[in-house]
């Protein structure tokens, strides 16, 4: 059985794509399987009906010291997205800090609240309830 006639003009296509940065059907690593994925062929067509394009492949990867464009972008967002992590952990541990202290506070007005509920139960004896009816 021998390979579509367009099989590897399709991997061509898609090298182009991913070596520039604009792929369509992969992520856009300088991978086989992205190339693969890229190309819409199986992984075989290029380990083993076309060693020539993959090679040709890996030989423009090296050339350009194995970073595309996208996978440049990728990496630095992995970077902030570290960073944003981070900053998130160090908030979030301060935040954990703060707890205890916040618990006493609630616990302290509770008491507060509690005690001042008690005393307005209690009439104190300068108070008088006023009578609104007519007396005779």
């Amino acid at each position: 059985m021998s390979p579509a006639p367009d099989e590897r003009d399709r991997i061509r296509a898609a090298m182009q794509r991913i070596l520039t940065g604009r792929p369509e059907h992969s992520n856009g690593a300088l991978t086989v399987v992205a190339l693969a994925l890229e190309a819409q062929v199986p992984r075989n067509a290029l380990t083993q009906r076309h060693p020539d394009l993959r090679n040709e492949f890996y030989t423009h990867v090296r050339e350009r010291s194995g970073i595309s464009d996208a996978e440049a972008r990728l990496r630095a967002q992995i970077v902030t997205l570290k960073q944003t992590i981070a900053n998130k952990n160090e908030e979030l541990a301060r935040l954990r800090q703060d707890v205890p202290a916040l618990v006493r506070a609630l616990n302290q007005l509770t008491a507060d609240n509690q005690a001042l509920r008690e005393q307005l139960q209690v009439p104190t004896p300068n108070v008088f309830p006023l009578r609104l009816g007519r007396q005779d």
